[in-house]
């Protein structure tokens, strides 16, 4: 009886010890704070984001058929009726997370999760709070995409459509990428010399892909369009500006930085203000 009650006595403050240095739970997040949330791990949290850094989906030029759909998307999902997980992938610079968070703000009642690359994995306990809660989420991760020897992809995947649970109800999920299909080709050549069977192979990793309803493409803007993006911020911000100058001085900008993007045409702006001593409110 005595050796019994040592052993009650030990294992009660066993547990008291791992009690200790188990993790505190999370705080049932107060998501009327705020529009916009960070989803951080160790330990996990949201936490709120004052103001979100974004520009007007107006200024955002050359994009106006991924723009319409995605936003048409979003509004769909914000009323209650099914909409698709997107994925916007292609070139750099041209305005793939800008519009993410563009149309968050034509979106109202809709929260706006961000995740960021490295913890994608934690993706499930994400969704799991998300999942018990009335407000309706936009999760969106900036240039996703997975390496070699990356598993995570396929928690990702199960997480959008194909797991037990699924994707809740009240959240959709969007990704920007320069990959297509997320991984790097030279990985999926690679993977597809050297596998037994390299059809099957390359074929999960281009599933993950398939589990985004909407794609939409972002390509390199012609010589057109990026000198409206420039002429567009300009007219916004009230930079004043001769025509004839601004076009010139666009055009050396971008052959300086070997592109033409929206990324580009922002930067211009930022430094022309910046020498006519103005700021962009």
């Amino acid at each position: 009886m005595a050796r019994m009650k040592r052993f009650a006595r030990l294992a009660a403050r066993m547990t008291e010890a791992l009690e200790r240095l188990a993790p505190a739970p999370l705080e049932t997040p107060d998501f009327s704070a705020a529009d916009g949330f960070v989803w951080q791990t160790g330990p996990d949290r949201f936490t709120p984001v004052a103001a979100i850094n974004r520009v007007p989906i107006s200024l955002l030029r050359g994009i106006d058929r991924p723009a319409q759909q995605l936003l048409e998307n979003t509004q769909r999902f914000a009323r209650g009726l099914p909409a698709n997980n997107a994925l916007l992938w292609g070139a750099r610079g041209m305005g793939k997370s800008s519009l993410v968070k563009a149309v968050h703000a034509e979106t109202p009642g809709v929260k706006l999760i961000e995740i960021h690359r490295e913890d994608i994995a934690s993706l499930p306990a994400c969704l799991a709070h998300l999942r018990a809660s009335t407000h309706r989420f936009l999760v969106f991760c900036d240039d996703l995409s997975f390496d070699r020897d990356d598993a995570s992809y396929k928690s990702l995947k199960a997480v959008l459509e194909g797991g037990i649970e699924g994707r809740p109800a009240n959240v959709l999920f969007y990704a920007t990428s320069n990959r297509r299909h997320l991984m790097p080709r030279d990985m999926m050549e690679n993977e597809r010399s050297t596998a037994i069977n390299p059809s099957e192979t390359v074929e999960e990793k281009v599933s993950l892909s398939d589990r985004f309803g909407l794609w939409l493409g972002f390509h390199n803007c012609s010589q057109d369009d990026y000198l409206d993006m420039v002429r567009t911020y300009a007219a916004h911000f009230k930079l004043g500006a001769e025509s004839g100058a601004l076009s010139h001085d666009a055009l050396e900008w971008s052959i300086t930085r070997g592109a033409r993007s929206g990324r580009v045409a922002w930067q211009f702006i930022q430094d022309l203000a910046g020498r006519l001593g103005k700021t962009l409110d």
